[in-house]
């Protein structure tokens, strides 16, 4: 059985109506954990949840790396701003993402140590949202496995939530700045590297991207994978956005990874479930072939867009998948990136565990 198969999950309109009455509940005390960067999205949930919960406490996590750009450093310390005004019980984890003397890439481990006694003290919470709006890959996967395995199995633990404000627009917009090493995610080898798996048959799940081609080209050196299978957004809110994204990896799906014309994974670009439900599939029919010749591994890479990602993550849980990924050293963000004070964002929240699957 796929532990997330019948999910509980909300988007748009509903998600917000589902905000407003849940949280509203006087017994429902809440852990909100996010980020405070220079994203645009980074007070979206927060705003959203701080007007109706009664008992609230956050955590709001700072990724710091070197030398960052100076209008970026200045949006999130207004968003800081913001986030301390609207949950005045709160603690502010800077997180080093590289170390200092030999530049590893760090940050997740940091983030866990830190992370540990503002979850449990000074009094156990209902519920424990976490905000993927704002933070990278390389911190939420980690940081979501250690509430997951920590309190996510036990019956009588505290609700689990997740929560993105969606735009795939703007995911595109920021462009990272990639370290030189492609690595695995903290807690996400997934047995990659373990000799029991030498003769797995690999199969490398990329998101294609717009902006992300040398990225990807690196993680595909380094999985070293016998087989690609590339996700597309559709359906998309942008129609042709599959097509732009064919036409742009061209060279690469057609000459660097020889992907057949049958082996694309087309996912719900709003809907993380969908491509949870589709990388699960792909697992269940590859183990059947590959049982008698050396078993088989899928290898992710959700580089884009978090509600993708999302579905990537739980698919990573419930399988423990490998997750291939370009730690950031740091990042630019394109005009069309741009914040509008005046828009509404759409939500997505995924029930991770808790009362609902009792």
């Amino acid at each position: 059985m796929n532990r997330w198969e019948s999910a509980v999950t909300h988007s748009d309109a509903e998600a917000l109506e589902f905000v407003a009455d849940y949280f509203a509940a006087a017994d429902r005390s809440v852990l909100l954990i996010a980020a405070a960067g220079f994203d645009p999205r980074s007070t979206v949930v927060t705003r959203q949840i701080s007007p109706v919960v009664t008992k609230l406490r956050a955590v709001f996590i700072r990724e710091e790396r070197d030398k960052p750009h100076p209008d970026l450093l200045e949006r999130a310390r207004l968003n800081l701003i913001q986030l301390s005004d609207l949950v005045p019980e709160h603690t502010t984890l800077p997180i080093n993402i590289f170390d200092a003397q030999d530049g590893a890439a760090v940050g997740a481990k940091h983030l866990i140590r830190q992370i540990v006694p503002h979850i449990s003290l000074p009094w156990p919470p209902t519920d424990i949202v976490i905000d993927l709006s704002a933070l990278s890959i390389g911190m939420f996967f980690p940081l979501v496995r250690y509430v997951f395995e920590t309190y996510g199995r036990d019956p009588g633990g505290p609700n689990i939530h997740l929560f993105v404000a969606e735009d795939t627009d703007l995911d595109t917009g920021i462009v990272p700045e990639h370290a030189d090493q492609a690595m695995y995610i903290p807690g996400f080898s997934g047995g990659a590297l373990l000799d029991e798996n030498s003769s797995a048959a690999r199969l490398w799940i990329p998101q294609l991207v717009a902006n992300r081609k040398d990225a990807l080209r690196r993680i595909h050196d380094f999985v070293r994978a016998d087989e690609t299978c590339p996700i597309l957004p559709f359906p998309a809110k942008q129609l042709r956005r599959a097509d732009n994204l064919l036409e742009e990896f061209l060279t690469e799906v057609v000459d660097a990874w020889t992907v057949d014309p049958r082996n694309y994974v087309y996912a719900a670009e709003r809907e993380p479930m969908d491509l949870y439900r589709i990388l699960l599939r792909l697992d269940d029919a590859r183990k059947r072939v590959y049982q008698a010749h050396g078993g088989s591994l899928l290898i992710l890479s959700p580089v884009g867009s978090k509600v993708l990602a999302m579905g990537a993550l739980l698919a990573a849980l419930d399988r423990d998948f490998p997750v291939a990924y370009l730690e950031s050293v740091g990042y630019t963000l394109l005009p069309s990136a741009a914040p509008d004070p005046d828009r509404t964002w759409p939500l997505v929240h995924v029930w991770l565990s808790g009362e609902a699957y009792a």
